[in-house]
């Protein structure tokens, strides 16, 4: 299958404003790409089409909420009556919820499902019908999460939207192969990201929401998005340790509840602030946009190397079995 170079594309990204849909939207563009940039915050959008334009690239903006099947149709068509097509549609746009499962309020779930798998459903069906009309090859990409390969503690009612992203993906993938149509779909398994996601967040926390321990930027995840907007890819992990999760979580399931319950829950907030308001969130509103990064803690890495080695198929063989190494050498010292 034949993917159209990134300079001679139309691609629509959803969750725009902010940032890995900022990020790659301003990747894509400098790339030489038409952006479609979707989001809830409209003043974001205006102000990155701004910026953009000014820069001499082709952008456009649709307020949009993706979890509201209309709002989904809404982009295609904007896309459609500006460029006449697209050619790459990543569904990114994602909320989610800090707190214990017994105590997020079924409301709240149902909310975060709208926006995190029933986007991704409808985001996915409008690409998909778009590119079996056209006859020609596109690219549908899905932001998931290292959480949908692996459940978690506090983001315990996240990681299940994740999970259905990644199962409805993998079940789109065949149904289209199956069929032989010619349409890429990736999934992309995001580690820890430096982004406003910790500041966004609904929170049942008494302190603030936060990453902390190895933080990817941004970039990488974009990097990831386009490089599979160009080359079909089944997968791609962020970071070493979104893969060594699924790896370890796979083949050494009670080890790994027991690592997590030990480790995860201090590594997500921050015990010296305060958490904000739990309206303060964007699970039911637009949050503020055109921040790339959040206020997390830890080591802020400039780069993935594993992004990197999965774009060059001797180093990621290369980077699988360090991977392995890795993880037998964890089992061994636990035992």
């Amino acid at each position: 299958m034949n993917l159209k170079n990134l300079k001679d594309q139309v691609i629509v990204i959803t969750g725009a404003s902010s940032g890995i849909g900022l990020v790659t939207a301003r990747m894509a563009a400098e790339s030489g790409a038409k952006v479609v940039a979707a989001a809830r915050n409209e003043e974001a959008l205006k102000e990155l089409v701004k910026e953009l334009q000014e820069k001499g690239h082709t952008a456009m903006m649709v307020k949009a909420d993706v979890g509201i099947e209309e709002d989904v149709k809404k982009i295609a068509e904007a896309a459609l009556k500006e460029f006449g097509r697209f050619d790459t549609w990543v569904n990114n746009a994602g909320v989610t919820i800090y707190g214990y499962a017994m105590d997020v309020s079924i409301e709240d779930m149902k909310r975060m499902f709208d926006t995190n798998y029933w986007g991704v459903v409808y985001g996915s069906k409008e690409a998909v019908k778009h590119f079996k009309g056209r006859g020609v090859p596109g690219a549908l990409i899905n932001v998931g999460s290292l959480f949908g390969d692996r459940g978690t503690l506090i983001q315990s009612t996240y990681a299940p939207s994740k999970f259905a992203v990644h199962a409805w993906t993998e079940s789109l993938r065949m149904e289209l192969e199956n069929e032989n149509v010619p349409i890429s779909v990736t999934l992309i398994h995001p580690g820890r990201i430096d982004t406003p996601y910790n500041e966004h967040a609904t929170s049942y926390l008494d302190e603030q929401p936060i990453h902390k321990g190895m933080i990817y930027p941004p970039e990488a995840v974009a990097e990831a998005i386009l490089y599979a907007a160009e080359h079909p890819k089944r997968d791609m992990f962020i970071g070493s340790q979104a893969k060594a999760i699924k790896l370890i979580g796979a083949n050494f399931p009670r080890l790994t509840d027991k690592l997590m319950e030990r480790f995860m829950p201090p590594t997500q907030y921050d015990p010296n602030r305060p958490s904000n308001l739990r309206e303060e969130g964007n699970l039911y509103h637009a949050g503020y946009g055109m921040h790339e990064r959040g206020t997390n803690i830890g080591w802020k890495r400039s780069s993935s190397m594993y992004v990197k080695a999965s774009k060059h198929s001797a180093l990621f063989k290369l980077a699988g079995v360090g991977l392995g190494i890795l993880a037998w050498t964890a089992i061994r010292r636990s035992r």
